[in-house]
Parts: structure tokens; C-alpha cells; sequence
């Protein structure tokens, strides 16, 4: 129980916000998480900005794109496509250079090979006209499915981004607005540290794994590698010398039969863990790509909870539906709720909450997660809540009381 805690202490979701949520406070959540994974599917809110509610309460989404269009943040390919702080950019910047490995990377090299003229006079025009959307531009070419069934300026758009020469500079409705690299880094605040550019590979690995184990709070070997998608995986062979060196702490957890790592700068909260007092207090709905959850295998060996983003699944294999969002509840994933927002009619869906087996729907349990409903719906503008079914049955008629 206590490294859930702790766990959910480093990523912000121990406790309820103190106070109200101001513009500076998107950038510390990314800071804290170290990347904010960007996904567009809306049929709740956007993937960045359910992750940022659940940590903030009751915010503007504008300023996530303010800090962004600042240079506060930026956006970078780290455990896929993320927004990562400005701080941590050159980090990105280097381990890209250095390995360019990722499967975006390789589709936008053959792409360039393929189709050198179209995409370099696409650079040009930006170069010589300024940022641009893939909107500016015409064609009716398309592709044949998935990325490739973007028009050809889409497509070179992002090659460009992958490849390093263009960054988004800001988004407009959520739509990317793309830009020379160097026109962007200029505004970085705080400005790039170019002498990260020039750290080899395996001091960037060792600052990415210390990242890593710092925004996880606690951390299995097993589960670094992926919060930045390095390889080859992590090993306590590896972790060794950063033990020695003081920046990892190693520990044992009850019921874990390999040891766990903690952070030098989390040195405080592992006090209060290991005391066990560590108290959770937040009940949230979270994003199918919290950093939470999107690790399989470490949410069911934190939590005990089984999860799978199905919006990715073939519909007749789905268990749960479309866009489950996993229901937070005082340090436990509890449960998970099948969701939709209708924008336009100010409706907030629930098609079916579903609580784990072994949850008992008590009446605290209840009212914060009829609370945490509430709070989401009236932040997304879809403020009337409509509840279809539960499991236990009666949790939804329950809910539906105390939301009337």
C-alpha cells in the first residue's frame, strides 16, 4: 500500500489540489512527470488534458497551448509523442541525434528518400513563409491507411518532425503549427542547454533512468525502460553503481521479490512511506494514457489492476469499452468506467462503471467517485451526467441519486 503511495505522491495524485490551479502549474505537472504522452482521441477530453485534470482540479486547457506557444514546454518523440519540459528538450534533442531508432524516425527517412522534392521544398516554404499548418495546404492525394492516409504535406510535416527539422511551435485547435527547429528553440524558456547536446550515449541513458525512477516514485528494474522507451531493458546490474553513487535508494517492499528503487530526491517521502504515513486522499477519473496505467505490468503489480486501452482493440474483443478511464479512490485503482462527452448537448455518458471484484461500493466511495464525475463533467462543459449501467448493479442507481 505504501509504494502505491509513493508512487502516486511522485506523479501528483496522492492528495487532493491545495488550491486552485494557476497557468504555472501545467508546467510543473509536466516537470514532475517529466512528459505529458499527447494523444488525440477526444471522445472525452483529449488525453493531456484529462491527465492534467486529474491532477489540477478545475483548470484552463488554453494554458496548456500558452505554455507551449512560451516555450515552457515543447513537444518531442520521448515515450511516444509527449510534451516535455523546455529544461529537458536538449536531452531529447541529444538522444535523438544519437539514436534514431524510433519507428518514427525510420518511416520518416524512407519517406525522405522517396519523396526528397516534395518534402524539401515543403521545408522551404516554411523557411521562407513562416510556421504553418497542414491545413495551408491543398491536395487530394492520399494515402492508403493509418498515418500514410494523411494528404502528402501532412505526412512530410511530420517526417520533418521526426527527422529534427521542423518543430510545433504552437497548436491551434489542437492542430500542429510547425516551424524551423531553430526558429523555435529560440524562444525556449528557459533557454536550451546546449551542453547536454554534446553528454554521450551513456550519460543520457543514466539521466534518463534517473528521470525515469524519480517521476515513477518507486520503480521495479523491469519497469524503467519504458517510461522513456530505452533499450535494451534496465537491470539491477546497471542500477548498481547509481546505488553506489547515491542517487538511487535501494529498498525492499513486502510481497516484491526483487528489490525497488527510489530516487535520492524522494529520500523524504520514502521516510513517511516506510513509517506508513503516507495518506491518500484524491478520488480522479484518469486517461486510458496516464503514466499510471500505460505500463501494463506495472499498474497490476502496484495496484492489482488488470488494464488494456481498448479504443485499440477490435470492438467484438473489448471487455470494458471504447475509452475506459480507470477510477482513482484514495490510492487504489478501484474501478473503471466506459465514457463518452456530447459536447453539444451537455451531456457527460457514462455507458458503464465497472468496479473491481474485490472493491465494496461503501458510501465514501460513492459520494467521492459521484464527486470526481461531477468535477470532470463540469470542467469538460458536459455538466449533466447520465449513468447507463454498473457492475454491482446498484452502484449506478446509487450514483445517479447523489449526482440528482
Amino acid at each position: 500500500m505504501q509504494a502505491q503511495r509513493l508512487h502516486l505522491a511522485a506523479q501528483g495524485l496522492l492528495n487532493k489540489p491545495k488550491s486552485r490551479a494557476k497557468p504555472a502549474d501545467v508546467v510543473a505537472a509536466v516537470t514532475r512527470m517529466r512528459l505529458l504522452q499527447i494523444d488525440s482521441i477526444h471522445v472525452v477530453a483529449r488525453s493531456p488534458y484529462l491527465v492534467l485534470h486529474s491532477r489540477l482540479g478545475d483548470y484552463e486547457p488554453q494554458w496548456l497551448e500558452d505554455a507551449l506557444e512560451a516555450g515552457r514546454i515543447a513537444e518531442s518523440w520521448a515515450h511516444e509523442a509527449c510534451f516535455v519540459p523546455a529544461t529537458d528538450l536538449a536531452l531529447h534533442q541529444a538522444w535523438r541525434m544519437q539514436r534514431s531508432m524510433h519507428w518514427a524516425s525510420k518511416h520518416a527517412d524512407r519517406m525522405h528518400r522517396e519523396h526528397r522534392d516534395g518534402m524539401d521544398g515543403l521545408l522551404a516554404r516554411i523557411r521562407d513563409n513562416g510556421a504553418a499548418r497542414a491545413a495551408d495546404f491543398e491536395s487530394e492525394t492520399r494515402g492508403g491507411g493509418g498515418w500514410w492516409s494523411w494528404k502528402p504535406e501532412k505526412r512530410w510535416l511530420e517526417a520533418w518532425f521526426a527527422l529534427g527539422e521542423l518543430m510545433v511551435t504552437r497548436r491551434e485547435r489542437f492542430q500542429r503549427v510547425y516551424d524551423l527547429t531553430e526558429r523555435v528553440l529560440e524562444k525556449l524558456d528557459p533557454p536550451m542547454d546546449r551542453g547536454l547536446l554534446a553528454l554521450d550515449h551513456e550519460a543520457l541513458r543514466r539521466r534518463f533512468i534517473l528521470d525515469s525512477v524519480r517521476a515513477l516514485g518507486i520503480a521495479q528494474a523491469r519497469w524503467i525502460a519504458d517510461y522513456y522507451r530505452l533499450k535494451p531493458a534496465v537491470t539491477d546490474k546497471e542500477l548498481a553503481p547509481l546505488v553506489a553513487d547515491g542517487e538511487l535508494l535501494m529498498v525492499q517492499v513486502a510481497g516484491w521479490t526483487v528489490p525497488a528503487y527510489v530516487h535520492r530526491d524522494h529520500a523524504a517521502l520514502l521516510l513517511q512511506a516506510s513509517s506508513g504515513q503516507l495518506r491518500a486522499t484524491h478520488t480522479a477519473l484518469l486517461s486510458p494514457f496516464d503514466p499510471v496505467v500505460w505500463d501494463r505490468a506495472r499498474a497490476e503489480a502496484l495496484f492489482g489492476f488488470e488494464y488494456t486501452i481498448e479504443c485499440y482493440v477490435p470492438a467484438p474483443k473489448r471487455r470494458y469499452g471504447y475509452y475506459v478511464l480507470p477510477v482513482l479512490h484514495r490510492g487504489a485503482l478501484v474501478g473503471r468506467l466506459d465514457a463518452k462527452a456530447h459536447r453539444r448537448e451537455g451531456v457527460f455518458e457514462v455507458k458503464a462503471l465497472y468496479l473491481e471484484p474485490e472493491v465494496e461500493p461503501t458510501p465514501r466511495l460513492l459520494e467521492e467517485v459521484a464527486g470526481a464525475l461531477r468535477t470532470t463533467a463540469q470542467w469538460h462543459g458536459t455538466p449533466k451526467v447520465k449513468i447507463a449501467r454498473s457492475r454491482p448493479a446498484s452502484v449506478a442507481a446509487a450514483l445517479r441519486a447523489l449526482l440528482r
